[in-house]
C-alpha cells in the first residue's frame, strides 16, 4: 500500500470486461517528508469504489487486496484500488541525514 494524491481520472470507451462501470483515478504517491511524491511507483492508475475527489490523500493497495476491496473474491483485470481517503495525517518530522567524519 501507498499513501497517495488523486492528480486525474482516466476514461476509455474499449476495456475489458471487468472494469466496466468502474472509475479510474490516476494516482501520485506522497512522501510527506518531500514533495514531489515518491517516483517508484507513480503514477498509478486504480479502480476507486469510494468516490475520491480531485487532490484528496488516498490510501491505495495493490493486487488481490486491491480486487477484493472492490466487492470480489479477487478475479478482477485491474492491479491498484483506493481502500482509503485520508482526513487527517500525523506525521513526525523527517530526520536529517548524520554527517560522516569529523
Amino acid at each position: 500500500m501507498f499513501l497517495g494524491r488523486v492528480v486525474g481520472e482516466v476514461w476509455a470507451t474499449r476495456k475489458a470486461s471487468d472494469l466496466e462501470g468502474r472509475r479510474l483515478l490516476l494516482i501520485e504517491a506522497l512522501d510527506e517528508r518531500r514533495e514531489p511524491g515518491a517516483s517508484k511507483v507513480t503514477p498509478v492508475i486504480a479502480a476507486d469504489p469510494l468516490g475520491a475527489a480531485f487532490g484528496q490523500r488516498v490510501i491505495v493497495a495493490f493486487g488481490k487486496a486491491a480486487r477484493v476491496a472492490c466487492g470480489g473474491d479477487g478475479d478482477f483485470a485491474f492491479e491498484a484500488a483506493v481502500v482509503g481517503i485520508v482526513d487527517e495525517l500525523d506525521m513526525p518530522p523527517a530526520r536529517s541525514p548524520r554527517k560522516q567524519g569529523g
